[in-house]
């Protein structure tokens, strides 16, 4: 009864196997196929929404300290690679020559103001003439008319009576020279006599003088216009003449540093200003730096080369352009420096999700 009871248990179970293993393989086969197709879907709809930039690169901004002065540098009080703070000294002229030629603007304006009070005077006293020779003009007149008198009677002579006459002739045009006199000088006044000095022509160039000597002599200190780094600074020595509008030295920011990155236009279809950005350092493996999109340009990077190319010709290829998009970096103090000119990677997350839709 035993081996007729175990028989078909022996028998029974490499059927079973053969059977278990026939079906693993269709199994695994559908399997790997439907892990494929859910892949491919979920790469696809998460797909277009990382746009990946290489072409990036940090920048910073860059000044280059001239003066529009010209003089002898006194002193330099900074070196190469030196790091300053905004308002600090960079550069010294010789303050002499300026100095002794705003003291004479000064005297001159000062000059000024005794020349134009002199000229109200003036015109005053020319007043005072005007006034002495018509008293003298009205004396000559009413003799004129006593001798008119006398004259037909004989109690004067022809001659006496010419005399007065041409006497009070000269005296009207006396009269008449000294009032237009007074009014030249009035006009100089601008037609008021009691005009304020300080507001005349004459005293306002003075003064502009005065404020340009002051505008020079302040120029020949040269302040750092931002906090930064010098460079290149061996190029200007104490004792040389430096022109005005002549580059001195450089200096390039340590705050305010950005990203340029140069996408493809073809990458550009979801990016959006505020877009989050992740960005990777060549120089700093493995720091991550965390950003946002701060402006977009209106054109592409050839829309403003020197020798634009010229697509109107017969053999034209078509050449995918790119579009300048600026990065701003959130950098905390105390982390790795970033220099102007470093390559980055730039990561833009779109936020784009890809539909169904987009297959139509």
């Amino acid at each position: 009864m035993s081996q007729t009871t175990m028989a078909p248990r022996v028998t029974g179970s490499p059927a079973r196997a053969r059977i278990g293993r026939s079906l693993v393989r269709p199994i695994l086969m559908l399997g790997g196929i439907a892990v494929v197709i859910v892949g491919g879907a979920f790469y696809w709809v998460t797909g277009g929404r990382i746009v990946s930039i290489d072409n990036a690169y940090v920048r910073a901004a860059k000044e280059v300290i001239a003066t529009d002065v010209s003089g002898i540098v006194a002193s330099v009080p900074v070196h190469e690679g030196q790091r300053v703070k905004q308002g600090d000294v960079l550069l010294q002229l010789d303050r002499r020559p300026f100095e002794i030629a705003l003291a004479g603007a000064t005297a001159n304006q000062n000059g000024m103001v005794s020349t134009l009070n002199a000229m109200k005077l003036e015109y005053q006293r020319m007043l005072r003439d005007v006034d002495v020779k018509q008293a003298q003009l009205e004396s000559d007149q009413a003799s004129f008319d006593r001798y008119a008198g006398l004259v037909k009677s004989g109690g004067v002579t022809r001659a006496d009576y010419d005399n007065v006459r041409f006497l009070v002739m000269a005296d009207k045009q006396a009269v008449a020279a000294l009032k237009m006199a007074a009014a030249v000088q009035l006009a100089r006044l601008g037609g008021d006599p009691n005009v304020d000095v300080t507001t005349m022509s004459d005293y306002l160039q003075a003064k502009a003088r005065v404020d340009e000597a002051k505008r020079q002599l302040d120029h020949t200190m040269i302040y750092a216009p931002f906090g930064g780094i010098v460079t290149q600074v061996e190029t200007v020595q104490p004792g040389m003449y430096l022109a005005a509008a002549t580059a001195a030295f450089g200096l390039v920011s340590t705050d305010n540093v950005w990203v340029e990155a140069n996408p493809k236009e073809t990458e550009m279809t979801h990016v959006k200003l505020g877009d989050p950005v992740t960005v990777t350092v060549d120089t700093y493996p493995g720091l991550t730096l965390k950003a946002e999109v701060q402006s977009i340009a209106p054109n592409s990077g050839s829309e403003f080369s020197v020798l634009p190319a010229q697509n109107t010709s017969g053999n034209w290829v078509k050449v995918v352009q790119r579009i300048p998009v600026r990065i701003k970096i959130e950098h905390k103090a105390g982390g790795p420096e970033l220099r102007a000119g470093m390559s980055v990677v730039a990561e833009i997350d779109t936020g784009h999700r890809r539909t169904w839709h987009d297959l139509f």
